[in-house]
């Protein structure tokens, strides 16, 4: 039995053993820049059931900076729930108002617990400056019934880098005189002469035409 059959055997077992390659995921909240106040975000009330107490929102982003932003990195965080005295927790209680309402749908949660929400992307990969994305839908189930409560939503993502400025072309020096490289092939040609590597009759019967 040759050596390559064993040694193929092998090959085939670490590929089989090997952990499946996983693209690496999108955007991890945690490397987000906060755009808040440089991206709007825009909360539309789109209605309540009255039987499950459940509200639902459109929320969209407004890019007001200057720059592009990577469309698929946008997530809006869902930061707080005030009341009708815009207090984000209850008098004489030390939870929060949201920690009282289920969130349905979100798409996890920030390192403080609070959940979030990705924008979707249009077929622009970028964000365009004054321009709105797509709206992303939120639903929030009061379970409390408190009739007044305002969501209040954060924006996080990145922006599009800059180009790199191109690099300048080589700087290649102008091609020598028509006379220089002549006067240069002279020397070259009695060095060649002096040390006897041709003489005079081969270089005459070379250059005769």
């Amino acid at each position: 039995m040759t050596r390559g059959f064993p040694v193929a055997i092998l090959a085939f077992a670490v590929a089989a053993l090997a952990p499946p390659v996983t693209p690496p995921a999108a955007s991890a909240v945690d490397q987000l820049t906060d755009l808040t106040g440089k991206a709007h975000v825009i909360v539309t009330f789109r209605g309540r059931d009255t039987f499950t107490s459940e509200y639902r929102y459109d929320v969209s982003v407004r890019n007001q900076t200057s720059d592009p932003l990577i469309a698929d990195s946008l997530i809006v965080v869902l930061d707080k729930i005030t009341n009708l005295a815009g207090e984000e927790r209850e008098p004489l209680k030390s939870e929060t108002i949201l920690s009282r309402f289920e969130v349905l749908g979100q798409d996890g949660e920030t390192d403080e617990g609070k959940p979030f929400f990705r924008v979707p992307a249009n077929n622009n990969p970028d964000l365009p400056p004054q321009t709105d994305s797509r709206p992303a839908s939120v639903r929030i189930r009061n379970k409390d019934y408190v009739s007044v409560f305002t969501p209040v939503f954060r924006v996080y993502g990145t922006k599009r880098p800059p180009p790199e400025p191109k690099q300048p072309a080589p700087h290649t020096p102008p091609g020598l005189p028509q006379h220089q490289t002549e006067k240069q092939m002279d020397r070259l040609i009695q060095l060649l002469l002096k040390k006897g590597v041709i003489t005079e009759e081969e270089w005459r019967k070379a250059t005769q035409p």
